[in-house]
């Protein structure tokens, strides 16, 4: 089990903010960098390559400037690669990525030897999300520098695996970096992943209630007042299993129980939120992320909308309160049963 040496000096918590579509813009990257943990970002939220590389140099030139004033080191940023056919910019984007040497490189539904070897070639590091061990195998195989095993709970497209289960299989055959994902809120949970086996955590839906998440209000009060019992989870949303806020499917004018399958996948068309129907197209029609919001299963312990500083350093106290408590509880217990 390994943290990469890139991370290890620039870390507060072993913690990756996780790329969200539409919610993780700049601000929620450079924040998260500049508080101690890895920001991310996907590309697909520029809605042009152009304007994604825009967006690098301007969390590079950021971040140079901010370690200038202060002194201080700002903790890796990354990127997600969706790498499936259907994504007609994603070769475009790496092309971009290897450019401006971007430190950490997601991909999503595709792993791919190529693609890690051009990231490999300029120092940078590949993790890959699955959703059980057959696709982890595949990702090992290609060369890839971590997995995130994306398990029951977690926001957006998330598999179904208990997470106990998913570390432990994929613990048999890799022996790389391992980051955990799925209804991960506090730093106690940060703690308790690297108790499971994992090096790192993964932490999506929490940063939605943060005031640098670019979402709209209303989404903000769904997650704080939702509970795990509001999240569905069906692929007739978006063509792939996920999670989304029950009333919010309502409040689009759908019924949950009644949900009408879902076309074939195509991030082309699903990611383009700026769409503008044509002649014969429904006008009307609402997609899924931009009116059909998406969270994990972790909201049940969300209460509040904090900034991305207040978070994470509420966070790296919970995550430090665990592991003291977890060593006093050890020595005052269970180390006499040893004795």
């Amino acid at each position: 089990m390994t943290i990469p040496a890139e991370f290890t000096h620039r870390l507060r918590i072993p913690l990756i903010a996780s790329p969200m579509f539409i919610a993780s813009g700049i601000e929620l990257v450079i924040e998260s960098c500049k508080a101690g943990i890895v920001g991310t970002f996907p590309a697909l939220n520029q809605r042009t390559s152009e304007g994604f590389e825009a967006w690098l140099v301007e969390i590079q030139s950021r971040l140079s400037d901010w370690e200038k004033q202060t002194g201080k080191k700002a903790a890796p940023f990354g990127v997600n690669l969706i790498v499936h056919r259907s994504n007609p910019r994603w070769e475009a984007d790496l092309a971009i990525c290897v450019k401006h040497k971007v430190p950490l490189i997601i991909t999503s539904l595709g792993a791919v030897a190529e693609l890690v070897d051009a990231v490999h070639a300029y120092g940078g590091l590949v993790f890959h999300d699955v959703v059980n061990a057959r696709h982890g195998k595949k990702a090992a195989a290609a060369g890839v520098d971590g997995l995130i095993a994306v398990c029951n709970g977690a926001g957006g497209h998330a598999g179904s695996t208990n997470p106990f289960a998913l570390v432990a299989e994929i613990r048999q055959f890799f022996d790389k970096t391992l980051i955990l994902a799925g209804s991960l809120s506090n730093g106690r949970d940060v703690a308790a992943a690297e108790m499971m086996g994992a090096d790192m955590a993964y932490m999506g839906t929490r940063f939605l209630a943060t005031t640098e998440a670019n979402i709209a209000d209303d989404y903000q009060d769904m997650i704080v007042n939702s509970s795990a019992n509001d999240i569905l989870y069906t692929p007739k949303i978006s063509g792939v299993n996920a999670n989304f806020i029950r009333q919010s499917i309502v409040d689009a004018g759908i019924d949950p129980s009644d949900l009408t399958p879902k076309a074939d996948l195509d991030f082309g068309a699903e990611l383009d939120i700026e769409h503008t129907p044509q002649a014969g197209e429904n006008k009307s029609e609402k997609k899924a992320w931009r009116d059909i919001w998406s969270a994990g299963q972790g909201v049940g312990s969300i209460d509040k909308v904090l900034s991305t500083k207040e978070l994470v350093d509420k966070l790296v106290i919970e995550y430090h309160g665990a592991i003291a408590a977890c060593q006093k509880k050890y020595a005052s217990e269970f180390a006499k049963s040893d004795s």
